[in-house]
């Protein structure tokens, strides 16, 4: 394996990761207690449909008391720390990764969004940019029909880039899929802190991939982590470590309970991470657990061994789920 990394690897083998950083996270409580949300760097988009929450529960309660009072019911778990009292499941998306209220898909009427062609967590972004756009297309097109060419682009760029296709993912135990989309520029050896000889996956995302980052082995959620940080060019090797970026670890059943870890990270104009995995979570390869909005960069770590079998080779592009990078072998 190691001759092979050598061939591909975009910087040096066993580049070892600064104590300063990952090492830290020994100390640190398995939930980040700065993750208040599931998108941690707010947003203007985020503000907006957040306001207009609060205005569609004060309707709901004025006007549909026996609707409130139906779903009040139906709910489970308990309030925590959320800081308001929700009605329904659409008041819960950004607070998915909270110890607070859920609702069972059998009652949950807005269940349906999820089978939408587009990222739920980017309908909000879908819809009020496509419709701004739309708009002034309208307007630009009535005074002269070429000026509304650039609008319409615009909305059908932002529809694509909130797409969610269909993914066939590979069932075989021992499997490690790509948990996004992009280009795959970097395979290394690394030392890693926590799970010890490793090897990194880098894979660069533009505008033009799907955002929605997937789970490459099946395992349950052991540590999330969350760290404010620049914006730097993904494509410079420093914003690896100094970009905004979310951490999440995995104990995989499959490879003996040993780790993995599924790094997203902002790039220069991608500045919202969304991720509601939480630590307990037990999610299945190719399962869906957050996305990066916008151009960005996602990092897969997962241990080094003789069992390991890396079939993917950096210059590839890849697909979130689907793609497969490695194979550890049964024994």
């Amino acid at each position: 394996m190691a001759s092979y990394l050598s061939s591909n690897a975009s910087v040096p083998l066993n580049d070892p990761i600064p104590p300063s950083s990952d090492a830290a996270m020994l100390d640190e409580p398995a939930m980040d207690p700065a993750l208040k949300s599931i998108q941690p760097g707010g947003g203007v988009v985020m503000t907006i449909e957040l306001a207009w929450g609060r205005l569609r529960r004060a309707w709901l309660n004025a006007v549909r008391p026996k609707y409130v009072a139906k779903m009040r019911d139906r709910r489970q778990g308990h309030r925590g720390e959320l800081p308001f009292e929700p009605v329904d499941s659409r008041d819960m998306k950004y607070y998915r990764n909270q110890d607070s209220y859920w609702w069972a898909d059998a009652d949950d009427p807005f269940l349906w969004r999820e089978s939408l062609p587009f990222v739920r967590v980017g309908l909000a972004e879908l819809i009020i940019t496509t419709a701004a756009s739309l708009v002034l297309a309208i307007f630009a097109g009535w005074f002269w029909w070429p000026l509304a060419v650039p609008f319409v682009l615009v909305a059908a760029l932002v529809a694509w880039f909130f797409r969610n296709p269909r993914r066939k993912v590979p069932e075989t135990i021992g499997t490690v899929v790509s948990p996004a989309d992009g280009k795959l520029v970097e395979i290394v050896e690394i030392d890693d802190p926590i799970i010890g000889a490793a090897v990194r996956f880098g894979i660069f995302l533009s505008v033009f991939n799907v955002h929605a980052n997937r789970i490459a082995m099946p395992g349950r959620v052991i540590r999330v982590r969350y760290r404010p940080g620049k914006s730097l060019n993904v494509l410079r090797s420093e914003s690896t470590k100094e970009n905004e970026n979310m951490d999440v670890e995995l104990e995989c059943p499959e490879i003996g309970g040993r780790i993995v870890r599924i790094r997203q990270i902002t790039g220069k104009f991608a500045r919202r991470i969304v991720c509601w995995a939480r630590v307990g979570d037990v999610l299945q390869r190719g399962e869906m657990f957050g996305m990066i909005k916008l151009g960005s960069r996602t990092e897969l770590v997962i241990p080094r061994d003789e069992a390991l079998e890396i079939v993917a080779q950096v210059g590839e592009k890849v697909c979130a789920g689907s793609t497969v990078f490695a194979r550890y072998q049964q024994g």
